[in-house]
């Protein structure tokens, strides 16, 4: 992301406007991210991931379906197609599928 970048050369010296210029973004968005740099959906999915890892780290033979099963367990409510996008990301979830039928 970019906007570590903005506060980065901010702290330099060069103008937070001219920087978004020049990145090809509104400072609006750069200000909303100040505020806020991680949205509830991004701090949750990483501790979905967290936990997710720790069970499979547990266990490496538990697949995506196992490990939404123990989630809850740990206080974490999450569907087996958010965990399985969360846990192998840049994977269609069909390969998955067509993988544990195998």
């Amino acid at each position: 992301m970019m906007y570590p970048l903005v506060l980065d050369l901010a702290d330099d010296g060069v103008a937070v406007t001219v920087t978004c210029r020049v990145l090809g973004f509104f400072t609006q968005a750069f200000y909303k991210w100040r505020k806020a740099p991680l949205s509830q959906r991004e701090w949750d999915d990483a501790h979905l991931i967290n936990a997710a890892r720790d069970i499979h780290a547990d266990n490496p033979a538990f697949g995506y379906r196992f490990i939404a099963d123990e989630l809850p367990g740990r206080g974490i409510i999450a569907g087996e197609n958010r965990v399985a996008r969360a846990v192998f990301p840049g994977t269609d979830l069909i390969d998955l599928r067509q993988a544990s039928a195998d």
